[in-house]
């Protein structure tokens, strides 16, 4: 997995997914600060469930594009999306704008988790993916262990916007890195449509 051919690929998988969860979970630390600031108190819960509806829809959006177009494209939506929604929920000078961002977040964070299942499916040996699936499990976990610790210590020395501005610069090289493991690959192995139904059998799979 991390041999010369899959290494960048690999490298810029987990890193996605990892800033995917670490934004997960350090949101949940800064938002009372962040809620306060802005007096936006009343809207505390909807900056979180605006996130969740956002990712189930694109899930499911992002599961039936992966299996008419390949993942190439979703995962290039939902890494604009999820940096877009981060720049709106880092400069937000209210809490609607925060909201706001924070949906278009959850957009491009549903994008990237299904299309990159389904990536993995079509470029790695099947007998890596449970080894890379294994990775990207660890990559949740591991955010939810430091990921608050982090986002505290980010908002008392620092300032919580950049609990969203320091994700979002770091989410481009990570795409950058995966695209470079991706192009030396044939269009067949990235571009080209998946097994018929893989995106929407990871979409139910995820959902229940």
């Amino acid at each position: 997995m991390l041999s010369a051919p899959y290494r960048a690929l690999s490298v810029g998988l987990v890193a996605l997914v990892m800033l995917v969860a670490f934004e997960a979970m350090a949101v949940a630390t800064a938002m009372p600060v962040v809620a306060r600031e802005l007096g936006g108190m009343s809207l505390y819960n909807l900056a979180f469930s605006a996130t969740l509806a956002a990712s189930v829809i694109a899930t499911v959006l992002g599961g039936r594009w992966s299996d008419v177009r390949g993942p190439m494209r979703p995962i290039a939506v939902g890494v604009v999306a999820f940096v877009a929604g981060l720049l709106i929920a880092g400069l937000a000078p209210t809490m609607e704008v925060l909201v706001a961002g924070r949906f278009v977040q959850g957009l491009g964070a549903g994008l990237i988790q299904v299309s990159l299942y389904v990536l993995v499916a079509r470029v790695f040996p099947g007998a890596m993916h449970p080894k890379v699936f294994a990775l990207f499990s660890a990559a949740w976990v591991v955010p939810s262990m430091i990921g608050p610790a982090i986002a505290g210590f980010v908002v008392e020395n620092v300032d919580w916007r950049w609990i969203f501005l320091g994700v979002s610069a770091l989410v481009v090289p990570s795409a950058l890195l995966l695209w470079r493991g991706t192009s030396g690959r044939t269009g067949e192995q990235t571009d080209a449509p998946p097994a018929p139904g893989l995106g929407r059998k990871l979409v139910w799979a995820g959902l229940t």
